[in-house]
């Protein structure tokens, strides 16, 4: 796969023309690779010259550092390929797995060698699928698209043919089944050629027919040989028009392993059928020198080259290939068909490295390379080739050459990782170049032991949570239902997935950034609904403080409608067993601070007297907002029409107040004062000892008040219990 040119980051690091600023700036960009794939992390930093003049102060804020792959993410059709043959590759392991857990293979090795032979032959269709897809598809860039995965196509089936046979056709001849595989995948003679001496009402005095003849007779290609030899019936020479005719039955009759149900038949078949090739060449042999040439060439010489290849002459197969312009794959192929028709599998490398001698493959091609290592038996340079053409293939090759015991299963001592193991986590670190596939990218991260394992945890807490922001529509006020929801559905499919590998610790951790972006967002119901999920109770009380902190900077409004939020996970942290108390405890208070509030906007204010002395009495108010609840009281104590309080309740008020004054006179002023400091300098205000006076002035004179009309220790009017508290 191609590296991409160029890298772009989000926001950028620098805008198109503008690289003469950065360097004005003082700056550069740096990248430091990966030890562990092809990705950079890109950031700015300041240039050599000027480290020894940069103040620390400024090198101490935070900075963007990108990270990002050198691999061109794939394309829309790339993803759909990647997608399907993930569901294959999901069972393959399923299959792997049922053989680990349950020794399957040792019982019932035919099943297992069916099945993965089944999920095989899906990668070939599925390439084979992409490869007409895109070949329909008009354009330059897609024509090499096209060529790609026809070279994804061709490996899988030759992969398949030679080490993934129908069971118990392992020693089988496999001749037949590799020059159906070449006639698939590397057609000769085209068809083009054909048409055009089809045309011709004496096709062998065009230049291409013997060529074509020759080829198609070494291809197999009986229909198409059997007319043209019909076409010499029409030639002046009375010998070639018989030895045409001799020879149609011959190349008709020609023994097929498939066609007979043992090999034995198949080898006297053979037997008797060169017999009657020998006759033919004795024939040919007596044709007289005069008669041996027309007008045009000498046909003798091509006809005895048909019968040279008919009777298995090395010698002339290879002439015949190399004045054709074929390659290497064609000699070894004719060669299984033709020299050595009970040529098997595990002899193959010897015929190959013979050929390779005379007719080596282009190395640049890297298609040509991996059919080189899977004809020569050699699994370890075909995933090396492989891994250059496509980490895809070489990661699926590898996936099942290790069950087929075609590669060793040990882990490397210095990599941590067998060489299926290397194969799929290198495909998995390019899936990663596009960071929207990570769900695919962990499937094959957590097939490779402990190394996949903890890097697709990696992958899992740094699946992007924080989304693009889109431009905001008048009509709906906004976006941020929209990303609630899309980053809700996010984050609920990085939990099913770690619910599927059994990834607790993950999940927490996901559960908890979550947390925190949702917090951004102001979201708190959602933020406490996953930290509670996580189990992170610290974090839950960050939450609820954030909470707090809006009704500081915002206000006692937008603060209830915060809280209402929140208030439904009361119960359910009630409830649940493991959930600290302290923390339960503050959003508790939380809720009841939001509830005395909604009362007061509702100017239900018996009510709120009553919230606000509970809270205080009950221990429900944390002591850093004692003096906030105090001033909140200040308007309720000056109240004309009628006293909220009781006098029980006005002193509990006093003891408050009293210890706040006592308690930060003794220095411990920041433990009592530090909200109502907070909140009165976001009034514009500081003097919290002022505001605390006028609270022990309005206490002073509301005890006055109750002792003029006598209200005694009872309340002045019964509180209105709300049934949803």
């Amino acid at each position: 796969m191609q590296s991409t040119p160029h890298l772009d980051v989000l926001p950028p690091l620098v805008e198109t023309g503008k690289t003469d600023e950065l360097v004005e700036s003082g700056r550069t960009l740096f990248t430091t690779v990966s030890p562990l794939n092809d990705s950079y992390a890109v950031f700015p930093a300041p240039l050599l010259e000027k480290l020894s003049t940069r103040s620390r102060s400024t090198d101490s804020g935070e900075q963007n550092i990108y990270l990002v792959s050198s691999k061109a993410p794939p394309s829309t059709e790339r993803r759909l390929f990647i997608g399907d043959t993930s569901i294959i590759f999901a069972a393959m392991q399923n299959l792997r797995k049922t053989v680990d857990e349950n020794g399957v293979y040792l019982t019932q090795p035919e099943t297992i060698q069916r099945s993965i032979r089944k999920l095989a032959l899906d990668y070939v269709n599925f390439a084979k699928e992409c490869w007409i897809h895109t070949s329909r598809i008009a354009g330059e860039a897609n024509l090499a698209t096209a060529d790609h995965y026809r070279s994804l196509y061709t490996c899988l089936s030759l992969f398949t043919i030679l080490y993934l046979p129908e069971y118990g056709l392992e020693n089988a001849p496999v001749g037949d089944d590799l020059m159906e595989w070449l006639n698939i995948h590397f057609i000769e003679p085209s068809t083009e050629e054909g048409d055009h001496l089809s045309g011709l009402e004496r096709p062998w005095e065009d230049e291409t027919y013997w060529p074509y003849l020759t080829r198609a007779i070494l291809r197999g290609l009986s229909k198409a040989v059997t007319f043209f030899l019909g076409t010499l019936s029409e030639h002046p020479s009375g010998n070639l028009q018989r030895l045409a005719q001799s020879i149609i039955p011959l190349l008709s009759t020609q023994p097929k392993l498939q066609h007979f149900d043992a090999e034995r038949d198949f080898a006297y078949a053979s037997h008797r059928w060169k017999e009657k090739v020998r006759a033919l060449r004795i024939e040919l042999d007596d044709i007289p020198q005069s008669d041996r040439r027309d007008n045009f060439e000498d046909w003798w010489d091509r006809f005895s080259d048909i019968v040279g290849i008919l009777e298995g002459r090395e010698e002339v197969i290879r002439k015949v290939c190399e004045d054709l312009g074929a390659d290497w794959r064609e000699v070894c192929v004719a060669w299984g068909v033709f020299v050595d028709t009970r040529l098997r599998r595990q002899d193959l490398p010897d015929v190959v490295g013979q050929v390779l001698e005379d007719m080596p493959p282009d190395p640049t091609i890297l298609e040509d390379m991996v059919h080189v290592a899977l004809f020569m038996g050699d699994p370890l340079k075909a995933l090396e080739h492989a891994a250059q053409l496509d980490p895809w293939l070489s990661a699926h090759l590898a996936d099942m050459m290790e069950p087929l015991s075609l590669v060793e299963q040990a882990v490397n001592d210095e990599s941590e990782l067998s060489v299926r193991d290397f194969s799929v986590l290198s495909y998995a670190h390019y899936l990663h170049s596009d960071p929207a596939m990570w769900r695919i990218t962990v499937t094959y991260m957590y097939s490779c032991g402990k190394v996949g394992t903890a890097t697709a945890d990696e992958i899992l807490v740094r699946v992007p949570l924080r989304l693009q922001s889109k431009p905001s529509n008048a009509n709906d006020g906004g976006d941020s239902q929209a990303d609630q929801g899309d980053l809700s559905a996010i984050v609920k499919d990085v939990n099913a997935t770690c619910h599927e590998y059994q990834r607790e610790a993950v999940r927490r951790t996901v559960c908890k950034i979550a947390a925190q972006a949702f917090v951004q967002k102001k979201e708190f119901g959602l933020a406490i609904s996953y930290c509670s999920s996580a189990e992170d109770w610290p974090g839950l009380g960050r939450v609820i403080d954030r909470v707090l902190q809006e009704y500081i900077h915002s206000g006692p409004e937008q603060y209830t409608r915060f809280v209402s939020g929140i208030a439904p996970s009361l119960q359910g942290l009630r409830t649940n067993t493991a959930a600290h108390g302290v923390f339960t405890h503050r959003l508790m208070f939380a809720v009841r601070y939001a509830e005395f509030h909604q009362r007061l906007l509702n100017r239900d204010l018996q009510d709120a007297a009553w919230d606000l002395v509970s809270m205080l009495q009950e221990g429900i108010a944390p002591k850093a907002w004692w003096a906030v609840l105090l001033c909140d009281a200040f308007e309720l104590l000056q109240y004309d029409p009628t006293p909220l309080f009781s006098y029980a309740g006005t002193c509990v008020l006093l003891r408050r107040l009293d210890e706040i004054i006592s308690r930060t006179a003794q220095g411990a002023g920041e433990d009592y004062l530090k909200i109502l400091e907070a909140k009165l300098r976001i009034d514009g205000q500081k003097d919290t000892q002022k505001r605390l006076q006028l609270v022990r002035f309005a206490l002073a004179k509301y005890f006055a008040r109750c002792a003029m009309i006598g209200t005694g220790g009872t309340q002045t009017a019964p509180r209105r219990v709300d049934p949803t508290v």
